[in-house]
């Protein structure tokens, strides 16, 4: 496994981010143990989960299935980099239009980084995410929150998902007045189907020193192979990937990447996250095995070189916005 540094932090983490949304809702925690400790065995460092996960009346279920994996003991804590995230409301059921159990007040980010702890059976979270942007609450509530929180020792960095470029440089000029550290990452929406975060967004996280954590990097299984897996009688695309699919541009662009993957002798998945790795800024794109095998299978992306005209062809028929202004200006 390789390592890089988080942001502009000192913190080195896996180039490879064992995301943990299906466990609970698709992996039971029997199966989740495994694909954790097989991460860990090969090297993975950086688990990134949310408050959320688990979803609808199991929601905080992913958090409690790390938290028993953590209280197995051994150095699981010790060599994990805990992430996880706040926003979402988490009021009993029954309570879901109940004020202050939800987005980023001090009193909500108060409640809910102790009942992350509680869940994940530690005493600290390494990475606390800010899940989505907050429009009601101002930067300076939040980083006075989070600064109680460092100096409780129960956070040590703080980082965003889905803000635009425009909301990480609010957020860290606050924070910068205030004294504060600010976000030291942004957990975004990247992949070859969906480069829109090249414009604003990563830029804005190399200008303030944030990593990029790209989510979805297969976008859904439409990276995957997924036209390949339907001709040969396999899973069929569903969700983000079928949608997609039914535009006939979208599909002729799937299939050329395909036929240019088969060309190579690539395979899809591991191509696409392989991409992001050589994307400049990126710390390492978010994995959400549901299966050892899966698991596997991203592993292998950390170690491939893709040649160079295997990336002009992946810029030919991914082209991306460029950079802005000149993308939307000139």
């Amino acid at each position: 496994m390789e390592y890089t540094q988080l942001g502009r932090t000192g913190l080195k983490v896996s180039r490879l981010v064992l995301g943990t949304m299906n466990f609970g809702p698709q992996t039971d925690e029997a199966g989740s143990h495994a694909i954790m400790d097989a991460a860990l065995d090969a090297g993975i460092n950086f688990f990134d989960t949310a408050n959320v996960y688990g979803w609808g009346e199991n929601k905080g279920r992913t958090e409690s299935i790390i938290g028993n994996w953590l209280a197995k003991g051994g150095d699981r804590r010790d060599r994990v980099v805990l992430a996880t995230k706040v926003y979402a409301n988490m009021a009993p059921d029954g309570q879901s239009a109940w004020p202050n159990h939800d987005k980023l007040s001090a009193l909500n980010i108060r409640r809910a980084v102790d009942a992350s702890l509680k869940r994940l059976r530690t005493d600290h979270i390494d990475l606390y995410q800010f899940h989505h942007v907050d429009r009601q609450t101002p930067f300076e509530e939040i980083w006075q929150a989070i600064d109680v929180l460092v100096q409780q020792g129960k956070i040590l960095y703080a980082g965003s998902s889905n803000f635009p470029g425009y909301k990480i440089a609010q957020a860290n000029e606050t924070a910068a007045r205030r004294g504060s550290y600010g976000l030291v990452s942004e957990q975004c929406l990247y992949n070859l189907a969906e480069r829109r975060a090249e414009m604003e967004v990563v830029p804005a996280a190399r200008e303030y020193g944030l990593g990029v954590i790209p989510w979805s990097p297969l976008h859904g299984g439409l990276l995957g192979g997924v036209i390949k897996k339907e001709a040969e009688g396999g899973r069929r695309a569903s969700g983000r990937a079928a949608d997609s699919l039914a535009s006939s541009t979208i599909r002729a662009q799937v299939q050329a990447y395909e036929d240019l993957l088969d060309k190579h002798g690539l395979e899809p998945g591991e191509t696409a996250l392989a991409w992001l790795l050589t994307r400049p800024g990126v710390t390492g794109p978010i994995v959400g095995p549901r299966t050892p095998e899966q698991l596997e299978s991203a592993l292998r992306a950390v170690e491939l070189e893709l040649p160079q005209e295997v990336l002009a062809g992946l810029d030919e028929i991914f082209p991306g916005p460029g950079p802005s202004p000149e993308a939307f200006a000139w």
